[in-house]
């Protein structure tokens, strides 16, 4: 009950940061609260489960959940136009799930690669996407705690490296801005449609060299 309680007080104060400029931590709690959402969405979807205390369920209507659907949205846009990219991601980095460190090692390895050429909001959704591809491969190979790992590096990653383009942008919900309608058959902004040629270039990011283990 006392979890409950906490995560409730928890999406409060992120809600809050959605109606003044947020600060880095409120973006990284962001980050990750989307992050968990995103993920476990991914992982529904693949027939899954995962347990999260810290997880509380974003209020039907309000920002977060509506910046949650828009990314979900356009991470199924850029599914559906390179579709293997974001499966098996463990294979095709070629890493073991049975270390923390080799997973979050061969996440940032990959995210760096991602916004080596600078952000757009097309390389954060594929950013969440790498992260829920690697979860599903987590969870399937019976190593969920490795999930919460994921979660947490994600937001360091942000902390560090997306935060200040997030705060000149008025934070997460500057996303909104990437569809004309959230309508089921919304028509997707031009940076996402854009991505086609972006495809070739993480298939390259995730043939990135890591060191082995």
């Amino acid at each position: 009950m006392e979890v409950l309680r906490r995560s409730s007080v928890f999406a409060a104060e992120i809600m809050d940061a959605f109606d003044r400029s947020p600060t880095d931590k409120e973006l990284v709690a962001q980050a990750k609260a989307l992050g968990r959402e995103f993920v476990h969405a991914r992982l529904l979807r693949a027939g899954l489960s995962w347990s999260a205390p810290e997880r509380a369920a974003l209020a039907p209507g309000g920002r977060l959940a509506e910046v949650c659907a828009v990314l979900l949205r356009l991470g199924d846009e850029l599914e559906l136009i390179r579709p293997s990219i974001y499966r098996n991601v463990a294979r095709q980095l070629n890493i073991s799930l049975h270390s923390e460190s080799v997973v979050t090692d061969a996440f940032l390895a990959v995210a760096a690669q991602i916004f080596a050429a600078g952000i757009t909001w097309g390389k954060v959704v594929s950013l969440y996407l790498v992260a829920a591809g690697l979860a599903v491969d987590c969870v399937r190979q019976a190593q969920p705690a490795m999930v919460h790992a994921l979660v947490d590096c994600l937001g360091e990653f942000v902390r560090k490296t997306l935060a200040t383009w997030l705060r000149r942008r008025g934070g997460w919900t500057d996303v909104l801005k990437c569809v004309v309608s959230s309508n089921p058959g919304f028509h997707s902004h031009w940076l996402v449609t854009a991505l086609c040629s972006f495809g070739r270039f993480l298939k390259a990011a995730f043939f990135v060299l890591l060191p082995e283990r």
